[in-house]
This record gives C-alpha cells, sequence and structure tokens, in this order.
C-alpha cells in the first residue's frame, strides 16, 4: 500500500485541503480543515465555545503529564458541556477531556445531540501555540455521536497561533470504524 499526502491552500477562504491518493482500492481520502488565525474570525458562539474550553482545561487533572485539555460542547438544545482530562496514576485509568463531555453530554441530556465541540490544551500552565487535536479513541467516541444523531459535529481546535475547525469528524478520522462492520451478511 502506498499513500502520497499533497497539501494546498485555497486563497479565497480559510479552508486548506489534504489529499490521500493510494493505490489499494483506488482510494481517494479528502480532509477539508478550517484554518483562522484569531478568534474574531469565528461567531460569537465559537468564541465562547472556545473560551469555555480553554477555562476548563485550566482545571483539568493532569499532576503526571501536566498537559491539561479542556473540551466544551455545544448541545442543539442550547446546553454547553464542559470536560476535562482526567488523569490516574494507572495511566490507563484516565479520560480524555473529549470524551469526559461527550460521556457528560449523554449521559445528562441523551436527546440532544452535540452541535459544535471546542478542544484546546495547556503544556506546564501555558495554552498552547498550535491547536491540538482528539486522539484516536475520542475521535471514535465522536464518530458514534455523529452516527447515533445522524448529524455531524463541528470541532473547534484552539491554539494561540491559530485555529483549526472540521465540519464533522469524519475529516479526522477517514476510513473510520462503525457499526455497518457489526452486521452479519
Amino acid at each position: 500500500m502506498s499513500f502520497s499526502v499533497s497539501f494546498g491552500y485555497l486563497d479565497l477562504s480559510t479552508r486548506f485541503v489534504i489529499l490521500i491518493r493510494g493505490d489499494i482500492n483506488n482510494v481517494d481520502i479528502h480532509i477539508n480543515i478550517e484554518e483562522y488565525r484569531s478568534l474574531d474570525e469565528l461567531s460569537v458562539e465559537e468564541q465562547q465555545l472556545i473560551e469555555r474550553a480553554i477555562q476548563t482545561a485550566q482545571d483539568a487533572y493532569a499532576p503526571y503529564s501536566e498537559f491539561r485539555v479542556g473540551a466544551c460542547l455545544l448541545l442543539e438544545n442550547g446546553t454547553f458541556v464542559n470536560g476535562n482530562n482526567q488523569e490516574n496514576a494507572a495511566y490507563p485509568d484516565g479520560l480524555c477531556a473529549e470524551r469526559v463531555a461527550l460521556f457528560a453530554a449523554n449521559a445528562i441530556h441523551p436527546d440532544s445531540p452535540v452541535r459544535m465541540m471546542a478542544v484546546t490544551a495547556v503544556f506546564q500552565e501555558k495554552l498552547l501555540d498550535q491547536p491540538v487535536y482528539p486522539c484516536g479513541s475520542c475521535r471514535q467516541a465522536l464518530l458514534e455521536s455523529e452516527n447515533r444523531y445522524n448529524q455531524p459535529v463541528r470541532i473547534l481546535m484552539y491554539g494561540q497561533k491559530g485555529i483549526h475547525v472540521v465540519n464533522s469528524i469524519k475529516d479526522l478520522l477517514p476510513l473510520s470504524f462503525d457499526s455497518s462492520f457489526l452486521k452479519s451478511k
């Protein structure tokens, strides 16, 4: 299997596209990421979401890594749900900010889909310059949420020097695993 990756910036918008081409089954994967340089370029609602994620990151429990992640969801019903990473001395028992927020939202508001999520991180008391992306497990959980409600989740990944936005987790998790694999044929 061989893949090539090319990056290209489109002048008329803040969107950049990553194109991956493969030779197995003629795979073409297009990943659309909107890139913004400051919060001022976002809607007031998106700015609020990011500000809540920043504040939530400050309160994360990360005594071992000092890598504090904050996530904030905006549900379809207008409710904000915060989550931050929770570490444990037995590392595998910790949980990421995105899943903490997502699972809390599903437990408290099971009938309200997630509309948007913001995520950011603080390392050694300093907000990261570059945007932080959800890990693979969080991407899988977000995919399940999109499929559960049959609605994409807009994800804002914030860093002090830029903001990356995708309109669906499928842009960050191409060739994903979902329930269709679990059905007998």
